[in-house]
């Protein structure tokens, strides 16, 4: 037991070492890592992209309890949040006329909860949004958007849209992600110190 506390504890002094673009080049393999192995496992892919989508609305609910807890968006993107709205009002009316099952009602709650989420920045916490650091021109990503719809459209490529609009989706969302991996950095260095602290004095 206290050989794995030990490689634990060794392991995260470890990764708190290295600089950022490694932590991102390890968080990104990982990643990727973990889709092939979730890819290879499940079988019914539909379970897949269902849980995806589960998670996001979870995500965006948690989202909203911290800000409603924290009183305060300092740190969080409102050109992000529209750009994800758009996004899934897009994705929304796509499945709306394609689909029309539970893709729907999980993209239904996602964008319902996004556009509070920008109420909220909008107008309850506009006073601690920092719109100066706020300041990605969004027409570069919704006019290239629109560019690769009409090309996809045009030329039946609708597959490499639908890559394309989750590569856009991805980005969006890094910051969010940042800030939350930011985040769970510290709590986790703050709590093996407090466990090495712990077990060193028991």
């Amino acid at each position: 037991m206290k050989a794995q506390r030990r490689a634990m504890q060794t392991m995260a002094i470890w990764l708190k070492r290295q600089p950022p673009k490694v932590k991102v080049l390890m968080a990104v393999v990982s990643a990727i890592a973990a889709l092939v192995l979730l890819w290879s496992i499940v079988h019914d892919h539909e379970n897949l992209f269902v849980a995806a989508e589960a998670v996001h609305a979870i995500g965006i609910v948690v989202l909203l309890f911290k800000l409603a807890k924290e009183k305060s968006c300092a740190g969080l993107s409102l050109k992000s949040q529209e750009l994800t709205a758009m996004f899934l009002a897009i994705r929304l009316y796509c499945s709306f006329v394609m689909e029309y099952d539970i893709h729907t009602l999980l993209d239904s709650a996602t964008l319902a909860f996004t556009l509070w989420v920008i109420y909220m920045i909008r107008f309850s916490l506009k006073s601690t949004y920092m719109k100066e650091k706020d300041n990605f021109p969004m027409y570069y990503v919704v006019f290239d958007t629109r560019g690769y719809l009409l090309i996809s459209l045009g030329y039946g490529l609708w597959p490499s849209f639908v890559l394309i609009a989750e590569i856009v989706q991805t980005f969006i969302l890094a910051d969010f992600c940042y800030y939350y991996v930011k985040r769970f950095n510290i709590i986790s260095v703050l709590f093996f110190t407090s466990f090495h602290w712990f077990t060193s004095s028991a």
